[in-house]
This record gives structure tokens, C-alpha cells and sequence, in this order.
């Protein structure tokens, strides 16, 4: 069994780079998680996890991460990703993420709906949301992230 995260940041970078996956990894690290290995999960926060945004997460570390990307290669679009955390009053959080080609704000609000259907969906109260996210004007090769990364 593996243990409970107890910590968690959340981020949100854009970046440029010669190849689609060169972009995404400069992306990876203009977040400050570029020297870990994501392992992508679902969308759950543990009830006693505690934000840490200088949360420092050892290179090479296999780190639970929830996020959205796009890469795009048409220079002139403008693509989006966001993540966002609502907060119950005393048990677990959700997490959503999106990716798209759109504006920042038009990716906050698909965050904020998402996260007020999962609380309605599971009969919950959604206590308050924190949101990052980001947009970027494709130069060549470019990328928007935006993630959760969870630590123990």
C-alpha cells in the first residue's frame, strides 16, 4: 500500500522548446517540478493534506501529480491549462484540470464549473476553490501546464 500524500503545491507554467516533448518539459520546470517523475493521478486530495508552495521535491522522486497539458505547434494559437482545488469543510478536496485552446479566463471558468458539479455530484459543500492557470501565444513549439503535485 502506498502512504497518504500530506503536502501538496499547485502550479501553473508556459514554455517554449524545439520538440513537442523539449516544450513540455520546459514547462515542467518554468513550474518548478522538472526534475521529478509525474505519476498522473486522479482527482482527490487527501482530507489532512497541507499546502506547501516551497514544498522542495527530492530530483528523481516519483511524485503524484494531477494536471492538464496541451503542446501546440501553430505558432499564433493561443492555448490554455489550469488546475483547480475545491475544499470541503472537513473531509477530502477535488481536483480538476483542464487544457485547451482558449484564454486563460475562459479556462478558470471551466475549472470553477467542473469543480462545483464534482461537489454537487458526491452531495458535498464546496467551502472555497484555489485556481492557478495559464495561457500562451504559440512562438514554434509551445506548452501550458498547470498541476497539483502531492508529497509525502
Amino acid at each position: 500500500m502506498l502512504p497518504t500524500p500530506k503536502k501538496f503545491k499547485i502550479v501553473a507554467a508556459a514554455a517554449e522548446g524545439r520538440q513537442k516533448l523539449n516544450a513540455f518539459d520546459n514547462a515542467l520546470l518554468a513550474a518548478g517540478i522538472g526534475n521529478v517523475n509525474l505519476v498522473r493521478i486522479s482527482s482527490i486530495l487527501p482530507p489532512s493534506a497541507e499546502q506547501d508552495q516551497d514544498l522542495v521535491l527530492p530530483p528523481g522522486s516519483l511524485v503524484p501529480t494531477a494536471y492538464g497539458s496541451i503542446v501546440c505547434d501553430e505558432p499564433g494559437k493561443r492555448i490554455a491549462a489550469a488546475v483547480g482545488i475545491g475544499f470541503s469543510a472537513d473531509t477530502f478536496g477535488v481536483i480538476m484540470e483542464f487544457s485547451g485552446t482558449c484564454s486563460k479566463a475562459e479556462a478558470e471558468e471551466k475549472i470553477k464549473a467542473m469543480l462545483e458539479e464534482a461537489f454537487e455530484s458526491r452531495g458535498m459543500q464546496l467551502v472555497r476553490t484555489e485556481i492557478r492557470a495559464v495561457e500562451h501565444v504559440v512562438r514554434s513549439v509551445g506548452c501550458a501546464f498547470a498541476a497539483v503535485a502531492l508529497w509525502y
